[in-house]
């Protein structure tokens, strides 16, 4: 049983939902909106918009912990300076889950993950 667990493992050692994490924001950085897994998309939301609320505060020192994030130069650049902005009176709620449809091969509820 999972009570008060904190995250979903989706079935996946912690390195590699680290992975999966950083190239799933490096898409939606770029694309502004991709499709995944109901469970996948609820997960990226909770990492993305931590991603965001960094990016917000405009340190000196916020390149660099958001490359640490992210691993990519273009897409940390972006964040900060052209995603972060947007959302400099928004208090959280930077994404929005939209439901879609149900996968064929393996019935898996499928979701957009966007930028608001």
């Amino acid at each position: 049983m999972r009570h008060k667990h904190g995250y979903r493992k989706l079935g996946r050692t912690s390195s590699h939902r680290k992975a999966l994490f950083k190239n799933m924001s490096i898409a939606l950085i770029k694309s502004g909106k991709i499709e995944t897994t109901l469970p996948k998309a609820k997960e990226l939301r909770r990492y993305f918009e931590k991603l965001i609320t960094k990016a917000r505060v405009g340190e000196s020192n916020t390149h660099r912990e958001i490359f640490a994030y992210l691993q990519h130069k273009e897409c940390t650049k972006k964040l900060i300076e052209e995603i972060a902005p947007k959302y400099s009176d928004r208090n959280g709620g930077y994404t929005r889950i939209i439901r879609t449809r149900t996968r064929r091969g393996d019935a898996a509820d499928m979701a957009f993950l966007e930028l608001v």
